[in-house]
C-alpha cells in the first residue's frame, strides 16, 4: 500500500510538520536535499507556495537529519529574482541556512538534454542538472486547477519548473509544451526523468477553477504528504471534486485524467487507487478520507 498522510489545519507550518510525522517515512536522512517549491509567480497561495509551508518543511527536513537543503526554482512569466524577493525567500534562506539556486539565471551548462522514449516532446527537453544529479528531491506543491489544457497543477505539474523557460539552445521548450494538444502528457513525461523522494501538498487554500496564479479560491484546510506523485495528485483531484471544481476536472474517472493516465502508463507511481491508504489523526480527517476513497473509486 502507498500511504498518504492527510492533516486538516489552517496552520501551514505546523500542519506540514504534522503531516510528515504522520507519514512516518524518512527518505532524506543524511542526504543533500534539493527542494522544489511552486514559485511561478509571487501570488498569494495557492497561486504560489506559502513561505510558512516552506519554513515548516525545511524545519521538518532538518529534524529528519537532512545533510543540506538547497532550493532550486525558476519563475515564469515573472522575473525569478523579483519573485523570490517578493515571497521573502532570500530572508527565509538566510534565517534557516539553506542555499538558493535561481534556475532562470543558470547557463546551458547547468542543463542536460534528455529524450525520453516514445514521448510527445519533439526532440526531448533540457532538464536542470541539479535535479538530474540530485541525491534527494523533495517537492512542495499547491492544490489548484489550471486554465490550460493541463487542467490541474499539483505535484506532476510542479516538475515543469525543472525545464528552462529561456531559450538557452535557441529553442522554446515552454512554447512547444503550451502550444501542444498533448500538454498534459508532456508534463507527465518530464516526470519520467526523475524520482521525488518526498512530496508535500499545501491545500490550506485551493483554486477550484482558474489558476495557476489566480482563480476561484476555497479554504480547504488540508495538507497532504507522501512519496508517490500519482497518489498525491489523485487524492488532490478527489479533494477538488469534493469541494466542487470545474467540468474539466470533474468529468470521468480520476485515473483517466490525462496527466494522471500518462503518469500511470509511464510507471511513475501507483497503477490502481486501491493501493492508496490515507492516514489521519482525527475523526474529521477520517471522514474526509472516506469521501476521498469513494471519489477515487468512482
Amino acid at each position: 500500500m502507498v500511504k498518504i498522510a492527510l492533516v486538516l489545519t489552517d496552520d501551514r507550518e505546523k500542519g506540514t510538520k504534522d503531516a510528515l510525522k504522520l507519514l512516518g517515512e524518512n527518505p532524506v536522512s543524511w542526504k543533500n536535499v534539493i527542494l522544489k517549491p511552486n514559485f511561478n509567480t509571487a501570488d498569494t497561495p495557492p497561486g504560489s507556495t506559502a513561505i510558512e509551508t516552506l519554513r515548516g518543511l525545511i524545519s521538518a527536513l532538518r529534524n529528519m537529519d537532512a545533510a543540506s537543503i538547497t532550493i532550486a526554482e525558476r519563475s515564469g512569466p515573472v522575473n525569478t529574482h523579483e519573485c523570490f524577493e517578493q515571497k521573502g525567500l532570500f530572508k527565509l534562506a538566510e534565517e534557516m541556512d539553506v542555499e538558493i539556486v535561481n534556475l532562470a539565471e543558470a547557463p546551458i551548462e547547468d542543463y542536460v538534454l534528455l529524450k525520453p522514449e516514445n514521448s510527445h516532446w519533439k526532440d526531448g527537453f533540457l532538464f536542470a542538472k541539479i535535479y538530474h544529479e540530485a541525491d534527494c528531491i523533495v517537492e512542495t506543491c499547491c492544490l489548484k486547477t489550471h486554465r490550460s489544457k493541463a487542467h490541474i497543477t499539483l505535484s506532476l505539474k510542479n516538475a515543469v519548473g525543472m525545464v528552462p523557460r529561456r531559450e538557452l539552445d535557441n529553442y522554446g521548450y515552454m512554447r512547444e509544451m503550451h502550444n501542444s494538444p498533448n500538454i498534459a502528457k508532456m508534463i507527465a513525461e518530464i516526470n519520467s526523468v526523475f524520482d521525488p523522494d518526498l512530496i508535500v501538498l499545501d491545500g490550506v487554500t485551493a483554486f477550484v477553477d482558474g489558476g495557476p496564479a489566480k482563480g476561484t479560491r476555497i479554504e480547504a484546510n488540508v495538507i497532504l504528504a507522501g512519496t508517490d506523485r500519482i497518489a498525491i495528485d489523485a487524492v488532490g483531484v478527489a479533494i477538488l471534486r469534493i469541494l466542487g471544481t470545474n467540468p474539466e476536472v470533474s468529468k470521468g474517472k480520476i485515473i483517466e485524467l490525462e496527466q494522471i493516465a500518462r503518469a500511470v502508463e509511464l510507471g511513475l507511481g501507483v497503477s490502481s487507487f486501491e493501493e492508496i491508504e490515507i492516514l489521519t489523526y482525527t475523526d474529521e480527517a477520517a471522514e474526509l478520507a472516506t469521501k476521498i476513497i469513494q471519489e477515487l473509486n468512482k
